[in-house]
């Protein structure tokens, strides 16, 4: 764990198969959140791809909302005032990331560009949300998130035209 960073994959459908380059995908685009959020400590992120039925599953058990999404975060650190955990602790759990390949293809699709742009923006998006930010707050919350989305993603090359 070189950079600091362990990311645990897993897969909830056969249907995708998960490969090499886009583990390493997400990978970039985790550490290009943590590297635009200043964030240096040692963590984990767990990411488990999923199709519709799977992550409408999970929807329904822990939102209570039936039906299917593009992406779910579950953070397991607190962010509120701002603080990071002490320096001195081990690798902070920053949460849980479940994502369609189903619904991200039909995005990906519906927006005119690749699966792996998608698949980058709604991993930056959840990162977001695993580092404290919620754009469902306010109009304001909803604009800061989507400008952190589209830097980090300028940033890893992966703009929208």
């Amino acid at each position: 764990m070189k950079d600091g960073l362990m990311i645990y994959f897993s897969t909830g459908t056969d249907k995708y198969a998960i490969t090499h380059r886009m583990k390493m995908l997400i990978r970039s685009a985790v550490l290009a959140t943590l590297a635009y959020e200043g964030y240096r400590q040692v963590c984990e992120v767990s990411v488990t791809f999923t199709d519709n039925d799977g992550i409408r599953a999970v929807n329904k058990q822990y939102r209570s909302i039936d039906k299917e999404t593009d992406v779910l975060s579950f953070p397991l650190t607190d962010f509120e005032g701002g603080e990071e955990p002490p320096l001195d602790e081990p690798a902070i759990s920053l949460g849980d990331i479940i994502i369609s390949l189903e619904k991200a293809e039909a995005q990906a699709e519906e927006f005119g560009h690749s699966l792996e742009r998608e698949v980058a923006f709604l991993t930056v998006h959840s990162m977001l949300h695993l580092l404290g930010y919620d754009h469902e707050l306010s109009e304001e919350d909803d604009a800061d998130m989507r400008r952190r989305q589209r830097e980090i993603l300028d940033a890893m090359g992966l703009s929208v035209k």
